[in-house]
């Protein structure tokens, strides 16, 4: 009695202060939040298994000699560079000088040098002359280990740190490796190194790493590197960094970075500074660096930057040799002759290229990654399945919805078209597949007349799509959910793309396809809890643009700095595709979210349209006729 006497009061309160919450799997509540969170536990195993794969990195014993670095050479060499070629821009006169001043200054030391002369086409610039200098210290293997520093900048400035201090202590090393021999027992034998030694000065780096990309992909050296050592401005008063990013998803072995930390912590006290964990994992989701270890990772070759300049080189007209840090200097300097002289000792131990996560001393294996954001997916893949299946017993009639989906697609193609012909064409500053310098003009002069172009047609594109897309009449709640789940069946593809062309971009799609499923339960709620939930969708490729804003400076030009990435090739083509494709996806719900959507009409509906617009376009012209007869008939009864 009292159970009834609840309900019936609770029956008879007002609408809205005890109303009942809708059905599972309802129209107002088709979303089945039961089976979402009950999936979620799968993605614990997961979770454990990455937990339990997290090792220790394994250094490589330090060098049995001591480092013999000459600092005070090295802070004159890099001054001398600096001040007689400040302008060491690939193509000019100062480039060809500093060429010449590095090939004189290892032939004193006896060494024979080898050029590779190339051409490549930098954004702004066009194509430019470009020439790669190396020498060889033989060693008791054809297996080789490269130390190399570009000897290029961006013209702004002299470039003392930047990098002449890099190529100051590459001939510095390569002096040590000159004087090597030594007497050893009664025999006098000729003491020699494990592996052989390339000491590489390379042109363009500061326009992409073209040098070390040329290297990496036709010198005839390439099959017998097993590791890198790059040096890039590391005179300066920052911290001491190791960049170990690559141009793809992969990383150097864990115990060759943990060896460069050592070394560099035997000579600092310091550990050596690299990305954070969600930095390392926005590198593998979008690959990005603005270093030259960047081509030799990507190409399964073990490679890591030394440097003082944080996660992008500085150019600036302070970048004199009196500012050069001769403390840091000689700590890098030595750290860099340590380095070499473990790798040459063991590089086996630590050849090849995977992706690793790097947590201090330890490190992640990025297949334990994978798995854990693969397995995120199944909650919302699961949901949506769920979600179709209601549509189904419901007989609601999805294909009005996918059309409606197709003609955005269809829109969102169009301007990608748009701007890949405007690439061919010359539009925007073209060049090589790399990332361009952020400070040179084709990223900081944004096209404006290519732009305002595009927006044009773009914009002239959408006038003729939405044709068929405004609501002519009151869509009903059955069209709306089939709507959200057209959308939402096409994420669902995209997302298994997206694990299919590289799983650690799932970061960047991940918020969408959580937070946009449960659109359909938010029909009935207040507009600031749906665009809020919408807003929430697109926070992935938001956190692409802060990271390269902030953690590489590029600021408010990223906004152009992206397209130009993809108009150069850089980004892969699937993946400018797929984000297309959800754009499509993203515009859909937001007419859905505002009430703007309607689903495609049928023939008949379009039929009906067409005759319609007819008959006010007639009416308006019989109205214009009979307008001025009215004028005149008033005028004759005036008079």
């Amino acid at each position: 009695m009292l159970r009834a006497y609840y309900s019936q009061g609770m029956a008879s309160l007002p609408s809205g202060s005890g109303r009942r919450r809708p059905r599972r799997g309802s129209l107002e509540r088709p979303v089945n939040a039961r089976t979402y969170r009950g999936t979620w536990l799968l993605v614990a195993v997961p979770l454990l298994i990455a937990a339990f794969s997290v090792r220790k990195a394994a250094p490589l014993p330090p060098p049995t000699l001591p480092p013999a670095f000459n600092t005070l050479a090295a802070v004159e060499l890099a001054g001398t560079l600096a001040r007689a070629f400040p302008d060491r821009r690939p193509g000019t006169n100062g480039a060809i000088g500093a060429a010449e001043w590095f090939t004189n200054a290892l032939r004193q030391e006896g060494f024979t040098t080898q050029s590779d002369y190339f051409s490549a086409e930098i954004p702004g610039r066009g194509r430019v002359p470009l020439r790669n200098i190396l020498a060889v210290a033989p060693g008791r293997s054809q297996e080789a280990i490269v130390v190399m520093a570009h000897r290029d900048n961006t013209g702004v400035g002299p470039g003392a740190n930047n990098n002449a201090s890099g190529t100051a202590t590459l001939v510095e090393v390569a002096r040590a490796y000159a004087n090597i021999t030594a007497r050893s027992g009664a025999e006098g034998r000729h003491v020699s190194p494990a592996h052989s030694v390339i000491f590489l000065s390379t042109d363009g780096g500061s326009f992409g790493g073209l040098g070390a990309k040329r290297f990496a992909m036709h010198s005839p050296y390439r099959t017998r590197v097993l590791g890198v050592v790059n040096l890039d401005s590391i005179g300066g008063r920052g911290r001491p960094t190791l960049q170990i990013a690559a141009d793809a998803p992969r990383s150097p072995p864990a115990s060759f970075v943990e060896t460069a930390a050592n070394r560099v912590r035997e000579q600092t006290g310091k550990p050596a500074a690299h990305s954070s964990v969600i930095g390392q994992l926005l590198d593998l989701a979008f690959p990005f660096s603005l270093y030259e270890q960047a081509p030799f990772i990507g190409h399964g070759i073990p490679a890591v930057t030394l440097t003082t300049a944080g996660d992008r080189p500085v150019s600036s007209l302070t970048d004199t040799p009196g500012r050069l840090d001769r403390r840091r200097f000689s700590q890098l300097g030595r750290s860099a002759q340590a380095l070499l002289g473990s790798l040459d000792q063991g590089l086996e131990l630590a050849s090849g290229t995977s992706s690793y996560v790097y947590l201090g001393p330890r490190y992640l294996p990025g297949w334990s990654i994978e798995l854990v954001l693969v397995a995120a997916l199944l909650p919302f893949l699961v949901a949506v399945v769920d979600l179709f299946a209601v549509v189904r017993r419901r007989r609601i009639k999805l294909v009005p919805a996918l059309r409606s989906y197709a003609r955005r697609l269809a829109f969102w193609g169009f301007v990608g078209g748009v701007f890949g012909l405007f690439a061919l064409l010359g539009v925007w500053p073209g060049g090589a597949a790399v990332p361009p310098d952020p400070d040179s003009r084709a990223v900081t002069h944004w096209p404006v007349l290519g732009l305002a172009g595009l927006t044009a047609l773009a914009g002239l594109a959408w006038l003729i799509a939405r044709e068929r897309l405004l609501p002519r009449r009151p869509v009903t709640a059955e069209e709306s959910l089939a709507g959200h789940t057209a959308a939402l069946l096409v994420l669902a593809v995209l997302a298994l793309l997206v694990a299919a062309v590289n799983p650690f971009a799932l970061v960047f799609i991940l918020p969408s396809v959580h937070a946009w499923l449960w659109l359909p339960d938010l029909r009935a709620r207040s507009a600031w809890t749906k665009a809020l939930t919408l807003l929430v969708g697109f926070a992935g490729p938001s956190l692409l643009l802060a990271s390269l804003a902030l953690r590489f400076g590029i600021g408010l030009d990223v906004f152009w700095y992206v397209p130009e990435l993809v108009s150069l090739g850089y980004v892969p083509l699937p993946l400018v595709l797929i984000f297309l494709a959800w754009l499509a996806v993203g515009g859909q719900l937001l007419a859905l979210t505002t009430g703007r959507y309607a689903p495609y009409p049928s023939r008949a509906e379009r039929g009906r349209r067409a005759r319609r617009a007819i008959g006010q376009r007639l009416l308006i012209r019989s109205k214009d006729h009979e307008t001025p007869s009215r004028e005149e008939s008033r005028s004759r009864a005036q008079r």
